[in-house]
């Protein structure tokens, strides 16, 4: 969204996959996080135990799927190995404290949106554990025209159904040219 607003005239079209631009997508989840923002010495274990755990990173992958054997767990495996080499955790804490950055920025993004209308899919998965479902609906707020896929997967929708996603993008794109 920020090269959007810093290149408008270069936006053709927007594909979203479970990202978000306004506070209808931040749960429960994210309550950890705002605590964090604001008094970061004080909530950052809180922080790290809610991102950096064993359980935290199979519940962003696996969400809240009622068909957890059809994700890869290399895939969530291979991001908590990651996670826990040396120095990541303190970058990926400074990423989650910038990220309040973004929110800061929703309601600007929201407004490009809303002046741009730009063609827009948004695809969505209704197990995401981390971004709400009411954000698919927000876009469509801003851009009525927008078309709206909530698929069966979580937070990582390309990993669950690569095929599906694959499928409606080239649609999309085929439809604008």
């Amino acid at each position: 969204m920020r090269l959007a607003l810093r290149r408008p005239d270069r936006v053709r079209a927007l594909v979203v996959q479970n990202a978000v631009c306004h506070d209808d997508g931040l749960g429960p989840l994210w309550e950890t996080r705002r605590a964090f923002w604001a008094d970061r010495a004080g909530h950052e274990a809180a922080l790290r135990e809610n991102f950096f755990s064993h359980a935290a990173t199979r519940l962003r992958h696996v969400g809240k799927s009622p068909e957890p054997d059809r994700y890869d767990p290399d895939l969530w495996t291979d991001e908590l190995a990651f996670l826990h080499r040396p120095g990541q955790a303190d970058i990926q804490t400074d990423l989650f404290y910038d990220y309040r950055t973004n929110v800061a920025s929703y309601p600007a993004w929201q407004q490009w949106l809303r002046d741009c209308q730009p063609p827009m899919l948004v695809v969505w998965g209704r197990y995401d554990p981390s971004f709400e479902v009411a954000e698919a609906e927000a876009y469509q707020r801003d851009v009525p025209s927008a078309e709206v896929h909530v698929i069966d997967a979580g937070h990582f929708a390309l990993d669950e159904a690569p095929d599906l996603v694959a499928d409606l993008c080239r649609g999309f794109l085929d439809r604008l040219l």
